[in-house]
């Protein structure tokens, strides 16, 4: 039985840290659109667009029409 502590003990660590990776947040648009999102998006400084995955697509805003990133606890 303790051998299959340390086992146990390292893959209940790799759930946790892979859980802790992904940050759910909700893009708010000017015109009151909410998208709900798995991952925090990423925004480009150089063309000024904020992307996310929605689905298995990537969506591109750009940042003038989003009103507010929020991450979901």
């Amino acid at each position: 039985m303790s051998m299959h502590t340390p086992g146990l003990a390292g893959i209940l660590a790799g759930c946790c840290i892979l859980a802790a990776c992904s940050s759910p947040s909700t893009v708010t648009t000017r015109d009151g659109q909410t998208t709900y999102t798995t991952d925090a998006p990423e925004t480009d400084k150089d063309s000024d667009f904020i992307t996310y995955e929605k689905g298995d697509r990537e969506v591109k805003v750009n940042k003038s029409e989003v009103r507010q990133i929020e991450e979901i606890d």
